[in-house]
C-alpha cells in the first residue's frame, strides 16, 4: 500500500510539473525494479518486505501486466505511423492517399483493427463507390459508407423527399421534404464526413449510360425498389465488369447478395432470370415495410462493401442472406452461375 500510495504520489506530481509521459513511466519503472528486488534480496519478515506486500510473485506480474499493456500501445502507435503525415489537423488529406491528422483520428478504430489496419483505410479512401437510390437502403448505405471513409462515393436517383419516406430513410430530414433525394443524401454525407467526394446524379437511371458511369467506380451498390431497375443495374454492372451488391427488402424481410461473373459468381439474372408476376412482389408502398428493416439490411450493404474493398473476412460472393426481422431468424443460401443466363452466359 506504501507503494501504491508513493507511485500515486509520483503520477500526480509528473501531471501537475506537466513532466513528459516517458519520464513519468521510467520513474513508476523505477519503483516497481525496487520493489521487486527488495522482495528478492530481503527476508520475507523484513519490515520493508511486509510493507511492500510480502510477495514478490504480484509485484512480477503487475510488470508482466504493465508490459504487455506498452506492447499493446507501440503496436497500436505503430500502426498510425504507417499511415501519418505531416498536415495540419482538421485541413483536407494530402492526395496520393495519405491521410491528414484529423483523418487519422477519424478513423482511429478501423485503423486498429486487423482485418483493416493503414492499408484497408487507405483502400476505402482510394475507392469509388456507386450507390443506386437513396432511399430506404440507400439511406444507411450511404451513411456508412461515408462515416467508413470511402473516398469517392455516387448517388443516383431522380425522387424527391417526401415525408412517408421518414419512417424508414434515415438520410432524410423534414426540413429537407420536397429536396432532390440526391441532394439531401449529399448534404447528411457531407455533414457527416467533410473528407470526402459526393458525386449526385439527380436522374433516373438509363440503359444508354449505365456501363460508362459503372465504369468509372469499382463497386456498385443496388437499393431501388424496382425489378426493371433492378435488371438494368445488373446487366452494366456484367458488361462493366464490376461487383454488384444488391439487396431487397419487404414488410419484415431482407435478401442481399454480391453478384460477380467476373469472378466466378453468378450475376442477378442467374438466380432471378424472370421478373415474378404482378402481385407477388408487391412494393413497399404497397405491401408495407417494417421501419428499422431497411436500415439492418443497408448496414449490411455497407458491411459487404466495406469487406469487398479491404479484403477482410469473406463476402457474399456466391452466397445469399435472408433475413426475417419478425422471427430473428437468418439462412444463407450458396448460389451458382446459369451457364444459359442471358446477361452474363458468355462472360
Amino acid at each position: 500500500m506504501t507503494v501504491i500510495l508513493i507511485a500515486g504520489g509520483l503520477v500526480a506530481l509528473g501531471l501537475a510539473l506537466r513532466l513528459p509521459a516517458r519520464m513519468i513511466a521510467l520513474t513508476l519503472t523505477l519503483v516497481w525494479v525496487g520493489a521487486l528486488l527488495a522482495h528478492l534480496v530481503l527476508p520475507v519478515e523484513h519490515p520493508v518486505t511486509r510493507a511492500l506486500g510480502g510477495d514478490w510473485r504480484s509485484w512480477a506480474a503487475l510488470g508482466v501486466g504493465a508490459g504487455l499493456v506498452m506492447l499493446y500501445r507501440a503496436g497500436v502507435m505503430r500502426l498510425w505511423d504507417r499511415a501519418r503525415v505531416s498536415a495540419p489537423a482538421g485541413t483536407p488529406a494530402a492526395s496520393g492517399g495519405s491521410f491528414s491528422e484529423a483523418e487519422l483520428d477519424r478513423y482511429a478504430r478501423h485503423i486498429v483493427l486487423r482485418e483493416v489496419g493503414g492499408p484497408g483505410q487507405k483502400r476505402l479512401k482510394e475507392a469509388k463507390v456507386l450507390v443506386v437510390g437513396a432511399g430506404g437502403l440507400g439511406s444507411p448505405a450511404l451513411l456508412y459508407l461515408a462515416a467508413a471513409g470511402v473516398g469517392t462515393i455516387g448517388v443516383i436517383d431522380d425522387d424527391e423527399v417526401s415525408s412517408s419516406n421518414l419512417q424508414r430513410q434515415v438520410i432524410h430530414t423534414d426540413a429537407r421534404i420536397g429536396q432532390p433525394k440526391v441532394f439531401s443524401a449529399e448534404a447528411a454525407m457531407r455533414a457527416l464526413n467533410p473528407f470526402i467526394a459526393v458525386r449526385p446524379y439527380n436522374r433516373r437511371l438509363a440503359e444508354e449510360e449505365a456501363e460508362a458511369l459503372f465504369a468509372d467506380y469499382d463497386l456498385i451498390l443496388d437499393g431501388s425498389d424496382n425489378f426493371g431497375t433492378r435488371y438494368l443495374v445488373n446487366a452494366a454492372a456484367v458488361a462493366a465488369k464490376r461487383p454488384l451488391i444488391s439487396a431487397a427488402i419487404t414488410q419484415w424481410e431482407g435478401q442481399i447478395s454480391l453478384y460477380d461473373p467476373a469472378n466466378g459468381a453468378p450475376c442477378y439474372a442467374c438466380i432471378f432470370p424472370d421478373r415474378p408476376a404482378d402481385g407477388l412482389a408487391p412494393a413497399c408502398a404497397v405491401a408495407g415495410v417494417m421501419g428499422a428493416l431497411p436500415g439492418v439490411v443497408g448496414a449490411m450493404m455497407a458491411v459487404e462493401a466495406i469487406k469487398e474493398i479491404t479484403g477482410a473476412g469473406e463476402t457474399l460472393r456466391g452466397r445469399m442472406l435472408i433475413y426475417d426481422a419478425l422471427y430473428g431468424e437468418s439462412r444463407q443460401i450458396a448460389l451458382k452461375r446459369s451457364p444459359d443466363c442471358r446477361v452474363c452466359g458468355k462472360v
